[in-house]
């Protein structure tokens, strides 16, 4: 199985970037991982909310799978504790899907194509964190997920 995030918009501020890259780094020990990031849509001001949702899900769904299993992460979705998480990916992995895709909308949500198309929602905290902020985040989470399922010590209860 491999694991995809899908985001919109760049991460601008460098220690982001940095936590990025490295949690990406540590996680591809444990399986494939990829980030697409869509760019932010143009002329976004002389559009509407609906538009640049519409806009944005077109490109979201190309890199789709028809075979994918979708999780958007969205505030109205699950919450987990990091154990729990770790056996949710588990039985994500169980399932034997080829591709596990995590999608991160931009600062309008998702459309109602996107929902439609999504197995699952997930909420990493009632708290509101800036998209920037959650990508760095997400893929810290799913890196403690894999320690947890290998036994390591990185995550202490």
């Amino acid at each position: 199985m491999k694991i995809k995030l899908i985001y919109v918009g760049k991460t601008c501020k460098s220690f982001l970037k940095d936590g990025e890259k490295e949690y990406t780094k540590r996680l591809k020990r444990y399986i494939p991982f990829e980030v697409i990031e869509i760019a932010d849509i143009k002329n976004a001001k002389k559009r509407s909310e609906d538009e640049i949702k519409n806009l944005e899900a077109e490109v979201i769904l190309k890199n789709i799978k028809p075979n994918d299993v979708v999780v958007l992460l969205d505030e109205k979705g699950k919450e987990f504790s990091s154990v729990a998480f770790s056996k949710y990916l588990q039985k994500q992995f169980n399932a034997g899907s080829q591709g596990l895709v995590f999608v991160i909308g931009g600062p309008y949500g998702f459309s109602d194509t996107v929902y439609q198309r999504a197995n699952d929602k997930v909420a990493l905290s009632k708290l509101t964190f800036s998209h920037q902020m959650i990508r760095m985040f997400f893929i810290e989470q799913v890196y403690r997920a894999m320690t947890i399922l290998k036994g390591e010590p990185y995550h202490h209860q």
